[in-house]
């Protein structure tokens, strides 16, 4: 028993998700439609980079180019412009997820040996907030990002110029803000991880980036997405096959049973109509709103089937990753890392949140009221 309240805590999305596809199926029961709910190509781009992302990060190269770039500098406030600029940046190509999992514990590790564990909290938000923004420029950045950019056909080009403004804006915010927040001191981080990479390592990271390089020529339309997928499978059964359990399968699972949801809804004209309704002409409004309830990645699916208007779809699911916690799940990560810490302040930390998120996000969207 314990081991089930443990799997809907730690999977709660993933649970309602399957609850409501669940409920759904007594409404239209399962035929032939239900396997057109579903968005191959989303999931298979998004198994093909967790796979490679899940072996890089095996291989701690993240975190390797992490430590030389903070290792450059010589002061506090260096340091943390360098962290959040890496999660910022990192987030475009390696997920916001990803570039939390590797660089909120070296954050904390970093300033811990800086004797400045009083920007554990500020720093971490800001991260956060670096993660979730940086990663709406891209179709890499995000799970929804992906599945929005496959949905629209739009051009990779087309995507960046739409998300570049909000981008730019993001990363002038996040940095101003930091060197407001925290003052200059000098810094001298004396520990330092010793890599010694093997052949086997170095052959093993190539491999990577030539999996990730295929990922990208999927997303780009340049490769189709089953031979895509099948290189990347074929390649890491080969070379590193232990890497084949390391990928968040229950994101995958999420998507299915969110697809297949949103497929039935569609399909009861009252519901369908009702839905229509309320995100026709509203749909950044409505996701952002959304999102702040059911987190990004779902609002962005439901939101999908009942309007045409992805652009806004894409501008909007982005813009809710700011917020409250759960509006993207990626910032659970950072709080459960923060939770970790001996003395942590929890309370403290959910206040700094939530203040810092909702100033951006009215930012944000106000800029996107500028733009339109």
């Amino acid at each position: 028993m314990q081991a089930v309240k443990r799997f809907i805590n730690n999977e709660i999305v993933l649970c309602v998700a399957f609850v409501l596809a669940v409920i759904s199926s007594f409404f239209v029961h399962p035929d032939k439609q239900y396997i057109g709910y579903i968005d191959f190509r989303t999931l298979s781009i998004l198994l093909a980079l967790m796979i490679t992302m899940a072996g890089l990060q095996r291989l701690h190269v993240f975190r390797q180019i992490g430590e030389l770039l903070v290792a450059k500098m010589n002061s506090i406030r260096g340091v943390t412009l360098v962290l959040i600029a890496l999660c910022f940046f990192s987030a475009m190509f390696i997920t916001n997820d990803v570039a939390l999992l590797t660089f909120v514990p070296f954050t904390i590790v970093t300033l811990s040996i800086s004797g400045r564990k009083d920007l554990f909290i500020i720093v971490i938000v800001l991260e956060t907030i670096a993660a979730n923004l940086g990663s709406m420029l891209t179709p890499l950045g995000n799970p929804q990002n992906l599945y929005l950019y496959g949905l629209a056909g739009m051009s990779l080009i087309k995507f960046i110029k739409l998300m570049l403004p909000y981008s730019v804006v993001a990363f002038v915010m996040l940095a101003a803000t930091t060197i407001w927040a925290v003052k200059s001191a000098p810094v001298v981080l004396k520990e330092k991880t010793s890599y010694e990479r093997t052949k086997r390592d170095k052959a093993q990271i190539l491999m990577y980036v030539f999996t990730f390089f295929i990922s990208i020529l999927v997303v780009a339309r340049l490769i189709d997405y089953p031979q895509g997928l099948i290189i990347v499978i074929a390649i890491t059964l080969i070379f590193d096959r232990k890497v084949l359990s390391k990928p968040d399968y229950s994101l995958l699972f999420t998507f299915i049973f969110l697809f297949i949801f949103i497929g039935n809804m569609k399909r009861i004209p009252e519901v369908s109509s009702a839905i229509n309704s309320l995100v026709s002409k509203n749909e950044v409004a409505v996701s952002i709103g959304l999102s702040q309830i059911i987190s990004n990645v779902p609002a962005a699916i439901l939101c999908s089937g009942f309007t045409d208007k992805i652009d806004k779809l894409i501008i909007g699911t982005n813009l809710g990753g700011l917020g409250t916690l759960i509006a993207s799940m990626a910032s659970l990560i950072s709080f459960k890392q923060y939770g970790y810490i001996d003395g942590a302040d929890k309370k403290k930390y959910m206040v700094v949140f939530t203040v810092a998120n909702i100033l951006f996000l009215i930012v944000m969207y106000f800029i996107y009221i500028m733009l339109v």
